[in-house]
């Protein structure tokens, strides 16, 4: 069970020390957030890539945040006994994407000063990830889609890297998907599902974790499955 930014349905728009600690109140088992590189270095956890009154995240400083944007290591305690899935923000799509990955440099040791298997570290750029695997090749990381046309090289692509897991967008996830991640020894957790008969379809399906804006929906599901 995975809270979605943190309990970010009773806390919007989540990724909030409030929403973190929430979560784990509501039930959650692990938490997923989003980082994001500053013009400084330092690493400020923010899904979009401007804040609200539109000022780009790369071009600001960790001073320059509103005081409900925690930096990343804030976030991490703010977790303290929940695992923690980190989506590295640093897609060709995005404001002040870097080619080098370089925030994988920084995004690293905070890491490493934890358990391994506290983490799952994601991204929708898969050399993002490689990067984090080059570094640490001890930290679980996986592969976020949004489109799934085949599903067949996604997965061969995913395990090929050597990453765990596959994170898509829930309406590509089905039987067939959740086997064939299975086979190539590849976890599956789908986002962002909030709807409990859906949740109660992918518990049937054997996902090994669902991403839920709702974790206390999501954990009566689960336990009453």
């Amino acid at each position: 069970m995975i809270a979605h930014r943190g309990a970010s349905a009773a806390h919007p728009p989540g990724n909030t020390v409030e929403a973190f600690r929430a979560a784990r109140e509501l039930g959650a088992d692990w938490v997923e957030l989003d980082v994001r590189r500053l013009a400084d270095g330092a690493l400020g956890v923010h899904h979009d890539a401007h804040l609200p009154d539109g000022r780009a995240l790369h071009e600001l400083r960790a001073t320059d945040l509103p005081a409900w944007v925690p930096l990343l290591d804030a976030a991490l305690e703010a977790c303290e006994g929940l695992g923690v899935n980190v989506e590295i923000k640093n897609h060709p799509s995005d404001p002040g994407w870097d080619e080098t990955c370089s925030v994988c440099d920084d995004v690293v040791p905070l890491l490493r000063a934890g358990d391994p298997a506290r983490w799952l570290v994601t991204s929708f750029d898969l050399a993002t990830v490689d990067r984090v695997r080059e570094l640490a090749p001890e930290l679980p990381t996986g592969f976020l889609v949004f489109n799934l046309d085949d599903p067949a090289a996604a997965v061969a692509a995913v395990a090929g890297h050597g990453h765990v897991a596959l994170n898509p967008w829930d309406p590509f996830v089905d039987a067939g998907l959740v086997e064939r991640c299975g086979e190539a020894g590849l976890d599956l957790y789908p986002w962002t599902v909030d709807d409990p008969a859906r949740m109660a379809e992918l518990v049937g399906f054997g996902v090994a974790g669902i991403i839920s804006n709702r974790p206390d929906v999501l954990r009566s599901v689960v336990d009453g499955s």
